[in-house]
């Protein structure tokens, strides 16, 4: 028998945050995908299974399972826009070896890929102030019903209006670049030189900031997501807590999205300019981003190359670009958005259109074989769970993937912070260089760096 899915309104709101020190603050092996800027649905999880790419080959995993699992929608439990139960977690760069059928050049210190399987959930609908508990199974009993009691009663003494005082990070040293900035304004120059000699048209570099404090000083994955989302919120904001790794993003770009129906999305971001001080300042970095032409060209050779990816399992004739360069404005940089959509072919399914685009061309650059090629022996080193993605496989089908940027990364040994941009014909070394500072600003005040 098909699974089908159990919802439960608990008649009042409570703020996600709120909800996720009550019930997870000290657990491990859990999940909060945060929409709440978008007035979307956020969703609160607890797992009691894991995998990881040490153990299995994830995707593959995930695609027997998911296709052993599909939900019975018969009943319209299902229905909706958002996450249907199956699989939270993160893909890591490195994770390019397998999808691209090139041989593995690098190890990441942490897992290629992990997922938690999540078959109860909190749901939180920004929009209508409503909050859910979904649980897989028949009927409210035996386990499901103790869970459900449970919640209702960690979550009794929050206040509709309940808010968490943010704690004032611990200051630190400040973080050590893997590249200094004249190893990093020379591999831009090694950049330009390959595209001048036709290797490339564009090329996606990037580094990593890391911040080094041993066992036991790591800094608290709440604490820092909780700061990190008041400084910097993102439609696509998560906190994932798998094993002893934490990963903790803003990220304001979604990698693909894949509807029940086999509808295909990306929305690729190339281009950044720093929000102004003043209303006017802002609008003219806005006009300026718009009308950039090496901001322009960047994204629309990553345009293409998305439409190429998703084109590879899509219907002929399907793929279009109903949003083409337009303007999106965050908490601290504007970006220039598209986006790209396709139908999948019949006889596929979401993982194939994964498969097909991962990695994300706009952290690649293109032509993607022959860029990830010069950036493997540029950079020198892993990327890991930066410039992956990250989101849920869902049990009806539906899938929702963000890009791994604007993100820190906690491991027992301390924290990390990538970042990078988009190289063209036309970029200057030193205005890429502050570009990548930019980004990462944010990110280390965050973790206590100056």
């Amino acid at each position: 028998m098909r699974p089908t899915l159990l919802r439960y309104p608990l008649g009042r709101w409570v703020e996600p945050a709120a909800a996720f020190v009550a019930l997870y603050a000290d657990r491990t092996d859990v999940a909060w995908l945060d929409s709440a800027t978008s007035g979307g649905r956020s969703y609160l999880a607890a797992s009691s299974r894991a995998i990881s790419s040490n153990d299995v080959d994830v995707l593959e995993y995930l695609r027997d399972d998911l296709a052993a699992n599909l939900l019975d929608a018969s009943d319209g439990s299902a229905a909706g826009s958002g996450f249907s139960l199956g699989w939270i977690g993160w893909i890591g760069y490195e994770t390019r070896f397998a999808t691209m059928g090139v041989p593995r050049t690098r190890e990441a210190a942490t897992p290629d890929a992990a997922f938690l399987w999540v078959d109860r959930a909190l749901e939180f609908d920004h929009e209508a102030r409503e909050v859910r508990l979904v649980a897989l199974g028949s009927q409210w009993d035996s386990d499901l019903l103790a869970w459900r009691e449970e919640v209702v009663h960690l979550l009794g003494d929050l206040q509709t209006s309940d808010s968490l005082a943010l704690p004032i990070p611990e200051r630190r040293p400040a973080a050590t670049w893997r590249d200094t900035d004249a190893e990093y304004l020379a591999m831009i120059r090694a950049c330009k030189a390959a595209i001048a000699a036709g290797e490339a048209y564009q090329l996606c570099l990037t580094t990593l900031a890391s911040i080094a404090t041993g066992p036991g000083a790591t800094p608290d994955p709440v604490a820092t997501y909780l700061a990190l989302r008041a400084s910097s919120p993102s439609h696509h904001g998560a906190l994932l807590r798998i094993g002893e790794i934490s990963l903790l993003s803003s990220s304001p770009e979604q990698f693909l999205s894949v509807s029940p129906g086999g509808t295909v999305e990306s929305r690729p971001i190339k281009g950044t300019r720093p929000r102004g001080a003043t209303p006017e300042q802002d609008a003219v970095l806005a006009v300026e981003l718009l009308a950039s032409e090496k901001e322009r060209a960047e994204n629309l050779m990553i345009v293409d190359l998305m439409r190429n990816d998703i084109s590879r399992v899509s219907r002929i004739g399907s793929v279009e670009v109903p949003s083409l360069l337009a303007v999106e404005s965050y908490a601290q940089v504007h970006q220039l958005v598209s986006t790209v959509r396709g139908q999948l072919e019949d006889g596929l399914v979401g993982m194939d259109a994964v498969v097909a685009c991962f990695p994300a061309g706009s952290m690649t650059g293109a032509p993607k074989s022959s860029a990830t090629r010069i950036l493997d022996e540029l950079e020198g080193h892993p990327r890991g769970i930066y410039a992956g993605a990250f989101g849920y496989f869902g049990l009806d089908g539906r899938i929702d993937l963000a890009m791994v940027i604007r993100s820190i990364v906690l491991t027992p040994e301390g924290a990390t912070v990538g970042a990078g941009g988009g190289i063209t014909a036309l970029s200057d070394p030193d205005e890429e260089l502050a570009e990548v500072k930019l980004k990462a600003a944010v990110l280390l005040r965050v973790l206590g760096c100056d």
